[in-house]
């Protein structure tokens, strides 16, 4: 317990320089308070993460792990929504452009990135070559599915509206509604210990774990909603003072700041020999940021701009939202065998990297950019097509699983 309280008064500590800046007068340098709202907003998603991912204990699994993936993100939607809300007050002021940025550079970030690392890490743990998923798993994939293919009807029309919004929302709560029905976690794997800080708090009247749990999230939901705006602010500010396009930094710094409780978590699933687990909350994090995050950002906007109104996609924003959901298609294709593979992960990352070389190599030309990137889109979509043919028997399963409930093995 004594470790645990440690973590606890380290992540506390880790956020007191933002919220001196948040609340002084001291106008520091854009660098540095990107950094110190930074800490801040990484410091609270652990404090999330804790209380959430003890929270397992007394919930069914399947929703727990939904659960943790959408708290641990919550740094993640503060940041996106500011600047959809920004965007609502000034639709044509760039915050449109960030919104969108933000919004694909974590969607990204997890499959081109995190869903490998989960991979490489297992490899490294056990020197097996393939993290294997369960069947039930299927929901998680479906439902990626789903989002996946919604997102080209959103490409067809050029905006995120709220009729958008309605789908995405409830496609996320039906989601929630379905893995509410798994097992709960203490039921199925009793033997298994609880990785990371947060099983100090097992040893506690469960009274007492529901009070540490409430005091972790109201303390870091404070401070994420403290620090979000000037966070998303200041990083505009130091992209014009590095001279470097701070739609990039918004698409790819802000993100590795928010979403790193989250893969953090799923790390220490799998160094606790819960890989399944690890990838799961992986695969949760990208239905959730597929499915609510884009459905919220219209509804963001509508407030800022005290209308109804939807998200624009311009050419550069199509460009990034369709290679987002190539790559978001592709990703459920890798998975349909129900195993993520070494090779599998560095078939992602290394399109990963292209897309990122692309970015920054092209960042001062625009139409290069979407014409590069729109090719790199297309080599997604293709390889995709590859997989869902080869693997027909495994989606029509998933596609049962979903739409049924049926809760049969999966055809190899």
């Amino acid at each position: 317990m004594r470790s645990f309280i440690v973590y606890v008064l380290l992540a506390v500590m880790a956020t007191l320089p933002a919220l001196i800046l948040r609340f002084g007068t001291w106008q520091p340098n854009a660098l540095v308070a990107v950094i110190f709202f930074g800490c801040a907003i990484l410091a609270a998603g652990f404090l999330l993460s804790w209380g959430a991912e003890h929270a397992e204990r007394f919930v069914s699994q399947g929703l727990i792990l939904a659960l943790v993936a959408l708290v641990t993100v919550l740094p993640e939607y503060a940041v996106d929504l500011y600047y959809a809300y920004k965007a609502g007050q000034n639709p044509q002021s760039m915050y449109v452009h960030y919104a969108a940025a933000n919004m694909t550079g974590a969607n990204r970030l997890l499959v081109g990135l995190a869903w490998p690392l989960i991979a490489v890490l297992h490899w490294y743990k056990t020197r097996q070559r393939a993290i294997d998923l369960q069947p039930a798993n299927g929901l998680e994939i479906g439902f990626l599915l789903g989002a996946s293919m919604y997102a080209f009807i959103i490409l067809l029309r050029d905006q995120i509206g709220l009729w958008d919004t309605l789908l995405l929302v409830g496609l996320f709560g039906a989601y929630l509604w379905r893995v509410s029905h798994a097992p709960k976690a203490q039921e199925e794997e009793e033997e298994e210990e609880e990785p990371g800080p947060a099983a100090a708090l097992s040893k506690l009247p469960k009274a007492q774990q529901w009070g540490v749990i409430g005091t972790l999230t109201a303390v870091a939901s404070g401070v994420i909603l403290v620090c979000a705006e000037p966070f998303a602010e200041s990083i505009v500010r130091a992209g014009r003072q590095v001279g470097i396009d701070e739609f990039l930094l918004i698409q790819w710094l802000a993100p590795l700041a928010s979403e790193a409780p989250a893969v953090s978590i799923a790390v220490l699933f799998v160094l606790a020999g819960r890989s399944e687990a690890g990838l799961t909350a992986m695969i949760s994090d990208k239905i959730n940021q597929w499915t609510l995050l884009i459905g919220m950002l219209p509804l963001a906007m509508s407030v800022g701009a005290s209308a109804l109104t939807a998200l624009p996609l311009d050419a550069r924003q199509h460009e990034e939202f369709f290679l987002t959901a190539t790559q978001s298609l592709f990703g459920v294709a890798v998975l349909l065998r129900f195993r993520l593979s070494l090779w599998h992960a560095a078939i992602l990352v290394g399109l990963f990297s292209a897309q990122i070389g692309l970015a920054f190599h092209y960042q001062h030309d625009p139409v290069a950019s979407v014409r590069a990137l729109t090719y790199l889109g297309w080599v997604y979509l293709a390889l995709a097509l590859v997989f869902f043919i080869l693997n027909f028997p495994q989606l029509k399963a998933v596609a049962r699983r979903v739409l049924r409930g049926s809760a049969g093995s999966i055809p190899d």
